[in-house]
Parts: C-alpha cells; structure tokens; sequence
C-alpha cells in the first residue's frame, strides 16, 4: 500500500471518529514536520509552539469537513506549517533572515549603525514600505519571495514545499519582483536612504 493511499485511509478513519487514526498519522509525519518549521526558525520553543498549531489547524480543518487534498496529506500538512511560520515572522514584524548568506540581506544593508536620528527614521519607514509592500502581494507570490530571498532556498526546495513544479516557482518569483515594481512606483516610495 503506497502511502498516499495509507494517509487518506487513516484520515478517513479519523473522521469516522477513529481518534487513533490520526495520532498515527501525526507519529508518522511528525519528525519530517518538526524538521520543516525547525530549518526555517532555527529554535526549538518556537517550532514547538508552531508544530503544536499547525496539529490544532489540521485538526480543526478535518473535523469542518475542509480537507480535500485526495491524500496528499503531507504536503497539506507541510503547507499548514510554511504559513504559521510566515505568519511568526509577520507577528514578530520581521521576516526570515537570509542564512549563509551574510553578503546580501536587504534590511541589513538597509542598516548602518552609525545613523543618526533622521537616518535612524527613513531606515525604519523603509523597512516598513517594503514589508508593506510585499504585504501586497498575491499569497502565492508572498511565499515564493520570502523563501527565494529571506530564507535563500533554491527554486528545487520551494517547488517541493509548495507542491508546484519549478517553472511556477520561478513564475511567482518573475511576477513577485514585477509587481514589487509596480507597486513602488505606484506609491512614490524611495528604497534609499
């Protein structure tokens, strides 16, 4: 039995009210889970909180009759936990840091810490025009550019995290930076201090 096939039967079984069915599936999956939101947030508390949520969303989207992924299980589940993580950093009012990649982090080479008052300001309205802006844009995009230039993953990991083939992935990045253009032109914004 291939395990698209094991996951929705356990799902199926825990929505005929089979409660064991689904911490089956949570043990199944939980070490890949875990993995996930811990490579994107790198502390333990943190993925703790955020494993714990994306199980009470699973749960409450199964038990609303909402989940429809045709046993895709995992990658929903995956999904659940890339949004929670995205919305940590958004709770936070931080995005993801670039990892190994110290040469190019468009907050830190916004940064200077030699400014004085004024600078000190534009940098932090900066900041917050482009997050606002990115804000913006459609979901789809909003993820491809977080983890294509925050998270510095390929366009290989992000076709495989979104569930898309690598020419969406890389369509959402061309249409992410095209409408990020758009966008500050359309609201005058100047991304210099």
């Amino acid at each position: 039995m291939d395990q698209q096939l094991q996951d929705s039967c356990l799902v199926k079984r825990y929505l005929d009210g089979d409660e064991k069915a689904l911490e089956v599936l949570i043990n199944k999956h939980s070490q890949r889970i875990y993995g996930f939101i811990y490579s994107k947030v790198y502390d333990r508390d943190v993925t703790e909180d955020i494993f714990q949520d994306t199980f009470i969303k699973v749960i409450k989207t199964l038990k609303r009759g909402k989940y429809n992924e045709e046993g895709k299980f995992l990658p929903w589940v995956i999904r659940i936990a890339q949004n929670l993580v995205i919305d940590h950093f958004r709770r936070n009012s931080r995005m993801p840091k670039f990892e190994g990649n110290d040469e190019f982090n468009i907050l830190t080479v916004l940064g200077d810490p030699g400014l004085n008052a004024e600078k000190q300001i534009i940098k932090e309205q900066v900041e917050t025009d482009l997050k606002s802006l990115v804000a913006e844009l459609p979901q789809d995009q909003q993820e491809v550019l977080i983890m294509r230039l925050y998270k510095d993953m390929s366009f290989k990991e992000i076709a495989a995290v979104t569930g898309v083939s690598i020419n969406t992935a890389l369509g959402r990045m061309r249409y992410a930076i095209i409408n990020l253009r758009k966008l500050v032109k359309k609201n005058n914004i100047i991304l210099t201090n």
